[in-house]
């Protein structure tokens, strides 16, 4: 690899360290009852936001309590960033194109995993309801969205990365890029 190319490599996998003190995502909540809205941040380590009032809102729909200390991927995944980002920085010092492709699969791999764990825990949350629910409303589910936004009775949520996503998805972006620069300046000339 160009030297360039690692030092690019060596940046991104470096701002990915900020994504210990940013929100990887971010939920909000909107309703008539609550013009402030309710808001979750997830962080790698932690959730913070209005759990309390979410909670209690939760349970009249026989929704699970949100208990941060009982869910295993914050605990793990610091360890996980650091191993990206150990990963990342050897990439970008070493200059192998193979150690860069293995690192940007590995950011893909992860990367899918999450959001597929994501997603199969909002889908438990929202689906598997408590049947002593106080109320009850035939069909209805209240998985919240991935991505995007979606009504909840009288409720918007919406689901967005939040600056540590967009790091992890923007790093990623670029480290696909130079990797297909690499692979293009390193073809032999045909003409």
């Amino acid at each position: 690899m160009k030297k360039t190319s690692g030092i690019l490599i060596l940046l991104v996998a470096l701002s990915f360290i900020t994504i210990y003190f940013v929100p990887v995502w971010s939920i909000s909540l909107d309703a008539p009852q609550y013009p402030e809205g309710l808001g979750m941040k997830i962080r790698i380590n932690e959730i913070s936001g209005d759990l309390k009032t979410i909670n209690g809102l939760n349970h009249y729909i026989g929704m699970k309590t949100i208990e941060p200390e009982s869910i295993t991927e914050l605990k793990i995944m610091p360890y996980i960033l650091g191993f990206i980002i150990i990963t990342g920085i050897a990439a970008g010092v070493i200059k192998k194109k193979s150690l860069l492709l293995a690192w940007i699969v590995m950011l893909i791999i992860i990367g899918s995993a999450g959001a597929y764990d994501f997603w199969t825990w909002e889908y438990d949350y929202g689906h598997n309801l408590d049947p002593k629910a106080a109320i009850k409303v035939p069909g209805m589910n209240y998985q919240p969205p991935l991505i995007g936004s979606k009504q909840l009775l009288n409720f918007t949520a919406e689901s967005y990365p939040d600056a540590g996503g967009i790091i992890l998805f923007a790093g990623g972006i670029i480290a696909v890029i130079v990797l297909l620069y690499e692979l293009k300046i390193s073809k032999p000339n045909n003409a």
